[in-house]
């Protein structure tokens, strides 16, 4: 599968996204740091990829209606929580998730939880 990976996360998650079998493509290699929410989602689209952010205005599903994307992960976690806590978290609950629970959803990933709205 294909991620796309907001500016908003550390690079170290495309690191990990990676070693689970993802193809990457971070935003910030793509001239689009800066660049507003709407290109970001378009630009995930465009590339048939789930885009992964921690930017909360992807959790409007009247603006970003899940079923019109490959898929919406939003990491929601406190901003004094370390990367490698950060890191460790995501990698332990992706693989909980299963390649079918992507498309077409939005997964919220928060310190032990994971919700996904179908």
């Amino acid at each position: 599968m294909i991620a796309v990976i907001d500016e908003d996360l550390p690079r170290k998650l495309d690191e990990t996204l990676k070693k689970l079998g993802w193809e990457i493509k971070d935003i910030r290699d793509f001239g689009l740091r800066g660049k507003s929410d709407k290109e970001i989602i378009g630009f995930a689209k465009e590339c048939k990829a789930v885009l992964f952010s921690s930017d909360r205005d992807f959790l409007n599903i009247l603006k970003y209606p899940p079923k019109e994307y490959y898929g919406i992960v939003v990491i929601n976690f406190p901003n004094e929580v370390s990367t490698e806590f950060l890191i460790k978290e995501i990698e332990k609950d992706l693989v909980e998730i299963s390649l079918e629970d992507f498309k077409g959803n939005l997964i919220i990933i928060e310190p032990g939880k994971i919700r996904i709205r179908r």
